[in-house]
């Protein structure tokens, strides 16, 4: 799989009207202004009802058994909760091209295990305390069994994904697709984890890792709804690529979440980007404008030394620029849409773009 097949996402800043995005959303303080419509109230729903579906058969698919230590390990994060941002996107997408949800509802479960693979294994190597406000799996149970864990999460996601309902080849493009996705987290987190080490990285080099470590998860996550299902090749690439431009822009405004949202509402301490020495697009933005940041990679800085750090970010406009960039990604993603016939689960899939802007964690 390659992670630009048919869309080149640099070339679209060409044609977006950055100024007019920045006049929907304003920082005041480090509150996000409203972007959304009343509507998305409805929206929230709708997908809340579809985390329902994917919290209930979460122990129906991952059941506490011998050894029963590892499966609580296992289930630690999952029982804590979480947006369920994958698994209802897979689900949506199967809706949207005509599916039943409960047919896919083993590969949503299988998204969210893969991701919090993924989340567990990235609080060991960040050396996390916290995750969704409660101790992380190696902080509770030891790095050594949280790998463990973690490695469990990840084959036990291939096997949940095996018994969907749907046809023997679509199930096997879809078991191809996700193992090819999990080289891609891979190959961003271990980008990601060498930015920590340079001065130099480009903003060209941090999009092509968010696109790895974050995008392409969002994206098997379209394409697998829409593959189990049955929907035409255009169809299925149209949604991955939303999923793809959608999961980039979640992922650039994570950065930003990460810096303005207080730790007792994000679950985790705010400023971690920073203290872990992240080159998120924010901080290579504002060093490009000669901008420092002295706390970067500084694991015991002060509540005062962070809030210093983060008002030199948003009075540099840093943190505006993100901003401008991850709705810019969103708008393009909800535009490829266009293919979809209209239906509840097209205008929920807008939705769930418009919220990943929206979130305050």
């Amino acid at each position: 799989m390659s992670i630009r097949r048919s869309i080149n996402v640099r070339q679209m800043f060409g044609t977006l009207k950055e100024n007019e995005l920045q006049s929907n959303i304003k920082i005041s303080g480090f509150h996000l202004g409203k972007i959304l419509p009343a509507k998305c109230e409805y929206q929230n729903m709708y997908l809340q009802e579809k985390a329902k579906l994917v919290d209930k058969s979460i122990p129906k698919f991952v059941p506490i058994t011998h050894p029963d230590g590892m499966y609580y390990a296992m289930r630690h994060l999952l029982d804590a909760g979480g947006k369920r941002l994958r698994p209802s996107a897979l689900l949506l997408a199967a809706e949207a091209v005509g599916g039943r949800a409960e047919n896919v509802l083993p590969a949503a479960v299988a998204l969210e295990l893969i991701h919090n693979f993924t989340l567990i294994h990235d609080d060991i190597m960040d050396e996390a305390d916290l995750r969704r406000g409660i101790p992380t799996v190696h902080k509770k149970w030891g790095v050594p069994k949280a790998i463990i864990a973690g490695d469990a999460l990840y084959s036990k996601a291939i096997e949940v994904l095996s018994s969907a309902k749907s046809e023997p080849s679509h199930i096997i493009e879809s078991i191809e697709l996700l193992s090819k996705t999990c080289v891609d987290l891979c190959e961003g987190q271990w980008m990601d984890m060498d930015f920590q080490d340079r001065k130099d990285v480009t903003e060209e080099e941090y999009m092509t890792m968010v696109e790895k470590k974050t995008a392409a998860l969002f994206a098997a996550a379209l394409k697998i709804g829409a593959i189990l299902s049955g929907a035409k090749r255009d169809v299925s690439q149209a949604l991955w690529d939303y999923g793809f431009l959608a999961g980039t822009g979640f992922q650039i405004y994570d950065d930003v979440i990460d810096l303005i949202t207080p730790e007792e509402i994000l679950g985790k301490a705010q400023g971690g980007d920073i203290i872990e020495g992240k080159r998120t697009l924010i901080i290579i933005n504002a060093f490009s404008k000669g901008v420092t940041i002295d706390i970067l990679g500084k694991s015991n800085a002060t509540r005062s030394e962070m809030s210093a750090a983060i008002t030199a970010l948003k009075e540099s406009g840093s943190i505006d620029y993100a901003i401008n960039k991850a709705i810019s990604f969103i708008e393009e993603g909800k535009s490829v849409l266009k293919i979809l016939p209209n239906s509840e689960a097209k205008k929920m899939l807008i939705g769930l773009a418009d919220y990943m802007i929206a979130r305050k964690y």
